[in-house]
């Protein structure tokens, strides 16, 4: 299919139209050429927004280095020592620009990237002869993306070879797509996925979290499952993979949907793929009931350790095990919860209180309408209890940090009508920010002064 280059580029934002212009004058002015790649031009054939501009040139650093600075670029850095990555700031846009890998040509450095899908370049300054705006697709990775399908390129099984992370890249990307891993493909990253093992806790850690936050996400845990890839990155998870017990529900289809139902945000949507993490442990049936008693501490510690070991963020990784030790507690509430009761566990939350609810009406996933009904009610119930003791506590912070009792103190007055202008005066100034609310001090010198 022809492809418009002109018309492509004109879907970026006008920030990084400026920035392609002033990169191309500046490399046609040093006589090398440079393509926008990869992510880039295959978000533009999806007519998606770019987040990035990535280039590449037969440049070398050096020359690269220079031409951006002929270009005005600011931040000027070595973005990849490996790659020889250039990474600059330019019209306000985050941009790369990476020698040609391979034998010195656009085709070349095509050939050595991870999917077809991602195989792709558009001319920018070329060749002689060749003209600007041309689609280099060397793979017919445009072919790939509208028949949805996800390929490595050219023999996919020295592509995931290469790097072997790339497996967790087809799972996200098929997602992401809505796409399909074709079968070579498939057959690649299951037979490599010991490799995984090679690769660091960070990086692992980082795809896991990209994979998480997909919009079928659900989609992508079970290809990720079905691939073999759980054992390699995740193995805390596979006694809930294969739990089967009498009187239990399919705990891996449970974990799917609970993650799917909960906001694209990293904290929620990990403490819901590890919220019942621990029940294959904890397990009992008595009286024909099931129980799990004490799985969302045991959740909670093994959570901290699994995210600890990816080396996620500290605060991310304890607000996980907040979320997941605390995860059943609004499906408790109920009228006889007093305002005590729900700022307790407000306390405990946190700053996370929204992630909490947000992950217990996602954990309710019952087959039956009048279950899933009260349980919401419930939920709902607690939030706006909470909305209501947070109105309370702002409303109570908006006062006058002295009473009346402490006024007719300092003053050494009776009560009278004189409280209540002052009262008024010193609350104006915490409405408008210039007290706090606390402040005793300060309010004790402009009650002084006003008076």
């Amino acid at each position: 299919m022809a492809v418009d280059g002109e018309q492509l580029l004109g879907q970026l934002t006008e920030a990084q139209r400026r920035a392609v212009m002033r990169l191309a004058a500046a490399f046609a002015r040093s006589n090398l050429t440079l393509y926008l790649v990869g992510g880039a031009v295959r978000d533009l054939l999806l007519q998606r927004p770019v987040p990035d501009l990535d280039f590449t040139t037969d440049g070398t650093p050096e020359e690269i280095r220079s031409a951006v600075s002929l270009a005005g670029a600011t931040a000027i850095h070595s973005a990849n020592e490996r790659f020889a990555t250039v990474g600059l700031i330019l019209e306000g846009e985050q941009v790369e620009i990476t020698t040609f890998r391979g034998a010195g040509s656009i085709e070349a450095d095509l050939a050595g990237r991870d999917f077809t899908c991602n195989a792709l370049a558009l001319t920018i300054v070329g060749r002689a002869g060749e003209a600007v705006g041309r689609l280099v697709d060397p793979f017919d990775g445009q072919g790939d993306l509208l028949r949805r399908t996800i390929r490595g390129v050219a023999v996919p099984a020295e592509r995931i070879a290469e790097d072997p992370l790339r497996s967790l890249r087809a799972v996200r990307f098929a997602a992401d797509f809505e796409a399909v891993i074709e079968p070579e493909t498939r057959a690649a990253i299951s037979e490599d996925r010991h490799r995984l093992k090679q690769i660091s806790h960070e990086r692992i850690g980082a795809e896991l979290t990209r994979i998480l936050l997909t919009a079928d996400v659900a989609a992508a845990l079970q290809e990720f499952a079905r691939l073999g890839l759980v054992e390699q990155t995740l193995p805390e998870l596979l006694p809930l993979l294969c739990f089967d017990a009498p009187g239990s529900k399919d705990l891996w289809t449970h974990t799917r949907l609970v993650t799917a139902a909960t906001p694209a945000r990293p904290v929620v949507r990990w403490a819901a793929l590890l919220h019942d993490m621990a029940k294959p442990q904890t397990y009992s049936m008595h009286g024909g009931v099931v129980h799990f008693f004490g799985h969302e501490l045991a959740g909670a510690r093994q959570a901290r350790s699994l995210l600890s070991r990816l080396r996620l963020a500290r605060e991310l990784v304890d607000a996980v095990r907040i979320l997941i030790e605390l995860h059943g507690r609004p499906s408790h509430y109920g009228p006889d919860w007093t305002d005590g009761a729900v700022r307790r566990l407000m306390l405990d939350t946190g700053p996370w209180l929204g992630d909490l609810l947000d992950l217990a009406r996602a954990d309710v996933t019952s087959a039956r309408p009048q279950v899933r009904r009260r349980a919401q009610e419930r939920i709902d119930g607690l939030a706006a209890h909470c909305e209501r003791l947070l109105a309370e506590q702002e409303l109570a912070q908006l006062q006058s940090p002295l009473d009346g009792n402490a006024l007719m103190a300092l003053f050494d007055r009776p009560p009278g009508p004189w409280i209540r202008p002052l009262k008024d005066h010193l609350r104006s100034l915490v409405i408008d920010g210039a007290l706090a609310f606390d402040d005793l001090a300060g309010a004790t010198a402009e009650a002084q002064r006003w008076m």
